[in-house]
């Protein structure tokens, strides 16, 4: 798992099917901005947690779904260092 925010949304009109009707989130993990498929419905600004590999595609709905990383969960809480 990683801890990463969210810095905006990410606005794609063309998608391979399947991935039609997830929202897409532009995270920042560290100096990495990195596309994770949202899958809790964060908003920017939000700390959260992110899966990947095989746990990411679980996550988004099916082990078949074509995702390297999702958000799993929203920090309620996080102090930044």
């Amino acid at each position: 798992m990683k801890i990463c925010r969210v810095e905006k949304p990410l606005v794609a009109t063309n998608r391979i099917p399947g991935l039609e009707h997830r929202h897409l989130q532009v995270v920042l993990d560290g100096k990495n901005r990195m596309v994770a498929v949202d899958a809790v419905g964060c908003t920017p600004g939000d700390w959260v947690l992110c899966v990947g590999s095989s746990a990411a595609r679980e996550a988004a709905g099916h082990k078949d779904y074509p995702s390297d990383l999702t958000i799993v969960g929203i920090i309620d809480h996080w102090a930044e260092d």
